[in-house]
């Protein structure tokens, strides 16, 4: 299918960047947008071994095995609540229980939605997000900082259906930049805002229709197009859209316009602090859009080796691996530094069956164990670049294996600890072990930190609930561990000299009473 693709001419590029203007510019309305989709020539070891950068066995640099040395930074308390609050999370009959007690009707009556909400407030909300309030996020962010840990800002705003709600989450976002730029230097490595929070679901669902069809059909004229990356490839989800869809309304491109205005808003207060902004991915159905607000904005603003907007790539689709060779190698040849989230993804089973009530297979891999070497080549492709001096890559993982395979191939490569374009991350409150296993190796590693209100934080909790039941209760790493230390801790307290042990208990105390 025939496309076109910039010279990799850095003059060229500048170029570029100088006619991609907010959409209402007559420029951009006037210039004629590029898709990228075009594959660039593989080199000759590429095409020998199309997947050359495989993770190989080394011997990992990760220790996960001394708990004393893990978790030398969390006080006793805290390490008590999260080993109760995990064995909560692991137990399905427990978490369906709280699922369908927060989906029900129950939620309507104002004093059982009350006790329902400070229950949850004071176990899974404390656990897994960084607070109602900006205050006490920072709070969390400076705790873990002291831990060797850094924090991903997530103003945890969902989803909106109208331009109002748009503005007030876009608020919400500018915020949370201002924020963290207020924060210790470093304390901070990404804002994560949602595409979904900032333009209408149902405008994303018409632009990703049209996207998909332009691939289809590349006689399909968009006007409101920008230049942007590749979005799909061939092996892409197109079952969407099984018919040439109408144009974008009058009021569509208006609200488009609003919605990218307010993107190019929320990137340009990332520029202007240096604090990289990250995507997040949604599900396939409305994924196009959002790539195409990404790539575009990033062609914009990132510049200089300083990637500061990152798409998200999930690596349970079977598109993934060769979406994001394809999307970094055309980047790197224009020369723009693309960075990236790398996650498994979300949303198995509503793919699933969708694909499926549709007649078609299901976009996301067959097995595990190939959603498991997906997210492993496209970690090792990134990893690769990032040794050359190109790009960045935040390898979001709770898995042990990925995690160990990672940090050995970076080793390998000689990328020097510190490196700020390889940041390994794992969602507050899980996989401790691993994070800090990874700190203590010397790498970079965040924690995703979503704060706001109780009820508004909802949502999340209760996707964290249903996409990780299989991750909590299949792995007891971390409460494994933990209780080795908590019995460890209780051992040398009770063993401990009559004076030594009165001290001891006089500092649990104090680290107790600590929030």
């Amino acid at each position: 299918m025939a496309t076109r693709v910039l010279s990799s001419s850095p003059k060229l590029l500048n170029n570029l960047r100088s006619f991609i203007k907010p959409l209402n510019s007559a420029s951009a309305a006037a210039a004629s947008p590029l898709n990228f989709d075009e594959k660039p020539e593989l080199s000759t070891v590429e095409k020998q071994h199309p997947i050359a950068t495989t993770l190989h066995q080394p011997t990992t640099t990760l220790d996960l095995d001394d708990h004393q040395k893990l978790f030398a930074s969390v006080p006793t308390l805290k390490l008590l609540r999260s080993s109760v609050n995990l064995g909560l999370a692991s137990n399905e009959t427990f978490v369906d229980f709280g699922m369908w007690v927060m989906n029900s009707r129950l939620m309507e009556t104002p004093l059982l939605r009350d006790i329902v909400l400070k229950t949850v407030k004071h176990t899974f909300f404390e656990h897994f997000c960084a607070g109602e309030t900006t205050t006490e996020a920072g709070e969390c962010v400076r705790k873990i900082q002291e831990a060797g840990l850094r924090g991903m800002l997530v103003y945890a705003v969902e989803h909106t259906s109208d331009n109002a709600g748009c503005d007030r989450n876009l608020e919400g976002f500018l915020q949370s930049v201002e924020f963290a730029k207020s924060l210790p230097p470093s304390s901070v490595s990404f804002v994560i805002a949602k595409i979904t929070a900032i333009c209408p679901i149902s405008l994303l669902k018409r632009m990703s229709d049209l996207l998909r069809w332009q691939y289809k059909d590349s006689s399909l004229n968009l006007p409101w197009k920008l230049n942007t990356l590749p979005i799909f490839t061939d092996s892409s989800p197109l079952y969407h859209t099984l018919q040439r869809p109408q144009p974008l309304t009058a009021q569509e491109e208006s609200d488009l316009e609003l919605a990218h205005q307010r993107l190019l808003k929320l990137c340009q207060k990332c520029a202007q602090y240096n604090v990289p902004l990250t995507i997040d991915a949604e599900d396939t159905s409305i994924q196009p859009a959002i790539d195409y607000f990404t790539y575009s904005s990033a062609i914009m603003y990132n510049k200089d080796d300083n990637p500061i907007v990152y798409g998200t790539m999930q690596a349970y689709l079977k598109d993934a691996r060769e979406r994001l060779f394809n999307t970094a190698r055309t980047a790197e040849k224009l020369g723009i530094p693309m960075g990236f989230k790398l996650v498994r993804g979300a949303y198995m089973s509503s793919e699933t069956k969708l694909a499926s009530s549709l007649g078609f297979d299901s976009p996301v891999h067959n097995t595990i164990q190939d959603t498991h070497a997906c997210f492993n080549d496209c970690a090792s492709f990134m990893i690769e670049k990032i040794a050359d001096g190109y790009g960045g890559i935040v390898l979001a993982t709770h898995n042990l294996e990925s995690g160990k395979l990672a940090a050995s191939k970076a080793r390998n490569l000689g990328i020097e600890k510190g490196n700020q374009k390889l940041e390994f991350a794992q969602l507050y409150g899980m996989s401790e072990a691993l994070s800090f296993g990874l700190r203590n190796a010397g790498f970079q590693v965040s924690k995703y930190l979503p704060y706001g209100p109780v009820d508004m934080v909802m949502p999340y909790l209760l996707r964290r609930a249903e996409e990780n039941r299989g991750l909590l209760s299949t792995s007891s790493l971390d409460r494994t561990l933990m209780g080795k230390e908590l019995k460890r801790r209780l051992k040398s307290l009770q063993f401990a000299k009559p004076e030594m042990a009165a001290s001891a208990a006089g500092s649990m105390k104090i680290e107790i009473g600590t929030p």
